[in-house]
């Protein structure tokens, strides 16, 4: 892993681990929130402006609820593809220990014979 120098000195590293997801997510929610301060402080009556931010707030928790099932989605897809390879690594470490044995059980019969 590289590492990056700040002007003050101080370390960065290039590896942030956010995912592609979460970071639509950050910019949803902060959309979300700037929206909702503008209308606050946009001039329109009471009544419409509680209209706009109860419908900014359905929109919000719709993507939010659509964001937080692709994750769910993405991670037991990934789940899924971690079973897979463990079964197939696992098979192949068995077919590998299985002849071990049996290389180990001809030079002992070799070794016997003589």
């Amino acid at each position: 892993m590289e590492t990056v120098h700040t002007k003050e000195g101080g370390v960065m590293s290039e590896e942030r681990g956010y995912s592609g997801s979460a970071i639509a997510l950050g910019f949803i929610l902060g959309g979300a929130l700037g929206a909702s301060l503008a209308m606050l402080f946009a001039p329109e009556s009471g009544r419409r402006t509680r209209e706009r931010l109860r419908d900014l707030a359905a929109d919000a928790r719709d993507k939010t609820i659509d964001v937080s099932d692709e994750l769910r989605d993405k991670a037991e897809e990934v789940l899924e593809r971690g079973r897979e390879v463990f079964e197939e690594k696992k098979s192949i470490l068995s077919a590998a220990v299985q002849a071990g044995k049996e290389a180990i059980q001809r030079e002992r019969d070799r070794l016997s014979s003589h």
